[in-house]
Parts: structure tokens; C-alpha cells; sequence
């Protein structure tokens, strides 16, 4: 087997070929003589900075010594994180997570590396990085020995954060491994944390778990509002808006199980505003958004719990909003669970239904609600255009939806447009139940290998 040659080597065999002397190169690469008569001789060590310069002077790929770099420049010395943390951060930019891999083998069992690792698993979730982060957070976590250590408790919140995805059952599974660790984050982390659990879990249709959440945020904001601060930390919304959207969250997850009642008080709660003290742009901003979801979550709690009698005024007052689809929504389930007739607002909407495309959010637990939503409200259309005798658009709008339930791993909405389908099938036409089968076909082909239990996880 032909030895790899060494750095040293490629240096001299380049400088041969293109008959530079070492002072030529090194004024090529703004290194100086002696720094390069050093390397080749091996009287010196290689830095990365000063491998990248070489590196880019052979017209070389920036990362295309970086094995021979750890295995003649890392595992064959003492450790020395103040030469090797600039070489992961390097790699770290470069996407290198194997070179990251192999150093990091190497650092964890000494426990003077995991705070530093730490600091580096850190920069790379802030910069994006975002699988090199989950690798080091995963390696942290596992040599963490403090098992109550914030630390490791940060570690967990952003291998939840990074971990969330479109696969719902899989996001259950990631917010169920993460809930232990919520106390053992400082406060001001805690907010956050508890908020994107309670949104995940809303985007799960987990609505104990999201009163659950909510109530813990809203009570443990409210401790603090007011108080004087002295963590350094600060949220990332104004104190205030955690004990509304406490409520706000509250309200929706009371709702959805049908009690209204409870729904209303938890409402009134994130309606009445006055007692907030800042005045600030930021949560002037946040104040009018509070007061916009006051209004349109009174419409829905009567419009759902029994008074169709709002529908007219909550249609009109929805006509003005940028973002309506969340409110048809809500209007096809009105119509489906009270039986009304809804074609002429359909109609009215038409152009904004036949439009809609899924928006893409910012932030992955707002991607979770609309994709949810998404799928219900072509399901809900399906189920009021079907049960109507409108087949070839019903069945339209449920294969949207069944695609959709499927890409997110929806278990639930899957049965449920099943289940609507086979209600529907003889009205359905070969071209839709061929599509139909293929659909259903390829969600027991990705399933059936899980533990031979179609849709587990």
C-alpha cells in the first residue's frame, strides 16, 4: 500500500516542479523565509492560518491537507487547544464535520475540553453550522458528568431546536427528550424554551401539553415582571408578552378541546393589556399584535362554540386581513361541525384559496403551525365539498391534503383522510383512486420497516 505523502513533502515536491526557491513561495503567500524553511525541514510546527496559506498558494482545495494535519500535526503531539481550536473553527467553516470528528474523539475524555468545546459548539449554532453544533452538543451532553449542570441543559435546548423538522412523530419524540431539561435552564432561557415547546406541541395538536407549557411560561413570567433583573441575559420578546401569550396559547389549547368557557377567560386575559408598563417601540409593536388576536380569537371562541351568529361580522372583519387562511379555516370547521352552508364565502374567497401557497416562516415552529394548518384546511374543505356531492373538487382538495399529512407525518390527519376516502370511494374517479393507491402505497413502503407497525416512528 503507497504511503500518503507528508505535508513537508507535497511543500518541497510543488516547489520543485514549479522551481521556486522558498523565498519566492514564501512572498507568493506572505510568509516569510525563515516560516517556511522551518515547515519544510520540520524544525517548525504547521499553525492553520499558516497551513491555508500554503494550501491556497499550491492552488490546493482549502481544506485538502487538513487529515495529514491532524495526523501529523494533532495526534502526534500533546494536546494544546490553543493550537487546535483554531483548526476546528476552520473546519467548522469549511463544513469538515469529519476532521471535527476525529479531534474531538480525542478531547473528551479530559475534562478541562468540554466547557471549551462548548464555547465552539456554541459559535457554530449562532453561525448556522447547525450539524457540526448537533454533533458537539451531542458528544457535551454524553461526557457531561454533572448531570444537573446548565450546561448540559443548553446542550438538550439546542439539539431540540436543531433537531425539529417536518416529521411530526419525530418532533414528538425530540420535545418528550427534551422536557426534563427545562429546569435546569437559567430563567431567562426557560421563557424561551417553555414558549417553543408550547408552540411545537400546538403544531402537534397537543393541547394539554401546550396548557401545560403555556400555564408554566405565563406563571414564571409573572414572577419576574417587574422584578429587578440581574441576569445579563435578556429575552428575545419584552417581559410582558410571555404572560399574554400564556394566555393567548391557553386560550387556543381550551378551544380546541371545546371549553369555550375557560377559552374565554384565559382571552379577556391577553385582551386587557393595560397593566403593561413598557412603552417602547418593540413592545408597542407587540401590543397592537395582542390586540388584533383579541379581536379575531373572540369571533372564533363564539363562532365554535355555538354562535353561527358571528359569522357574518367575523367574514367582514377577516376581509381586511393580509393573512386569511387561518380564518377560512376556522370557517370551514364552523360549517362542517354546525352543518351551514358556506359556498357564497368560499366564493368571495376564491382567488385567495386558488393563490394559496404554503408560506415559509422564519422560525421553525411557525413553519410547524402553518404546515399543520395547510393540511387540515384542504381535509376540512375536502370533508364540506364531499359530503355535498362536489367530487371532483373534493377529492382534489383531499389528495392535497393526504399528501401533506404524509410529508409531516401526521397520523392522525393520514387516518382521517383515509378514512374520508374510503367514506367517499365510489365516487371516486379512476384517475383519483389510482392516485390514491400510489399515495397510500408509498406510506406503507417508508413505514413498514419501522418495527413492522405502519406509521410508527
Amino acid at each position: 500500500m503507497e504511503n500518503t505523502p507528508t505535508i513537508r513533502a507535497e511543500i518541497v515536491k510543488y516547489l520543485k516542479q514549479k522551481d521556486l526557491t522558498m523565498t519566492e513561495f514564501g512572498h507568493i503567500i506572505d510568509l516569510n523565509v525563515g516560516t517556511i524553511s522551518g515547515i519544510v525541514t520540520g524544525n517548525r510546527s504547521i499553525s492553520v492560518h499558516q497551513l491555508d496559506s500554503i494550501t491556497m498558494g499550491m492552488n490546493l482545495p482549502p481544506d485538502y491537507f487538513y487529515e495529514r494535519f491532524i495526523e501529523e500535526c494533532i495526534e502526534d503531539f500533546s494536546l494544546n487547544w490553543r493550537k487546535i481550536s483554531p483548526f476546528l473553527y476552520r473546519c467548522v467553516e469549511l463544513n469538515r464535520l469529519d476532521c471535527v470528528q476525529r479531534v474531538v474523539s480525542m478531547l473528551l475524555d479530559n475534562p478541562a475540553y468540554p466547557p471549551l468545546l462548548f464555547e465552539l459548539a456554541e459559535n457554530s449554532f449562532q453561525k448556522g453550522y447547525k450539524d457540526t453544533a448537533a454533533y458537539l452538543y451531542e458528544k457535551i451532553a454524553e461526557s457531561e458528568k454533572h448531570q444537573h449542570s446548565e450546561r448540559l441543559a443548553i446542550c438538550q435546548y439546542r439539539l431540540f431546536t436543531i433537531g425539529i423538522g417536518e416529521d411530526q412523530i419525530q418532533n414528538l419524540q425530540i420535545a418528550a427528550r427534551f422536557e426534563p431539561f427545562i429546569d435546569r435552564l437559567d430563567e431567562v432561557d426557560q421563557l424561551d424554551a417553555l414558549k417553543d415547546l408550547a408552540n411545537l406541541y400546538r403544531a402537534l395538536g397537543q393541547w394539554d401539553k401546550v396548557y401545560e407549557f403555556a400555564q408554566m411560561m405565563r406563571e414564571r413570567a409573572k414572577l419576574r415582571y417587574g422584578m429587578k433583573q440581574e441576569s445579563h441575559k435578556r429575552p428575545s420578546r419584552p417581559p410582558f408578552v410571555y404572560i399574554a401569550y400564556g394566555d393567548l396559547l391557553c386560550a387556543y389549547a381550551c378551544d380546541a378541546r371545546g371549553n369555550y368557557e375557560q377559552g374565554l377567560k384565559h382571552l379577556k386575559a391577553h385582551t386587557d393589556l393595560s397593566w403593561v408598563k413598557e412603552k417602547d417601540s418593540e413592545s408597542q409593536h407587540w401590543l397592537g399584535l395582542f390586540q388584533g388576536w383579541a379581536k379575531i380569537n373572540t369571533y372564533v371562541n363564539r363562532l365554535m362554540s355555538g354562535d353561527v351568529s358571528v359569522l357574518p361580522d367575523y367574514v367582514e372583519y377577516i376581509s381586511g386581513e393580509k393573512e386569511i387562511f387561518a380564518e377560512l379555516l376556522n370557517v370551514v370547521e364552523a360549517a362542517n361541525r354546525y352543518n351551514l352552508d358556506i359556498d357564497h364565502i368560499l366564493d368571495r374567497f376564491e382567488s385567495h384559496i386558488a393563490a394559496y401557497r404554503e408560506p415559509k416562516a422564519t422560525d421553525i415552529y411557525t413553519q410547524q403551525v402553518l404546515s399543520d394548518e395547510y393540511a387540515r384546511f384542504w381535509y376540512k374543505l375536502a370533508k364540506y365539498k364531499l359530503f355535498r356531492g362536489e367530487y371532483p373538487y373534493g377529492f382534489k382538495c383531499l389528495m392535497d391534503a393526504f399528501e401533506k399529512s404524509v410529508k409531516i407525518n401526521n397520523v392522525l390527519l393520514i387516518s382521517n383522510c383515509s378514512g374520508l376516502f374510503e367514506r367517499f370511494r365510489v365516487h371516486a374517479d379512476p384517475e383519483t383512486l389510482a392516485q390514491y393507491q400510489s399515495m397510500f402505497l408509498e406510506v406503507w413502503e417508508r413505514n413498514e420497516k419501522k418495527d413492522g407497525f405502519l406509521f410508527s416512528s
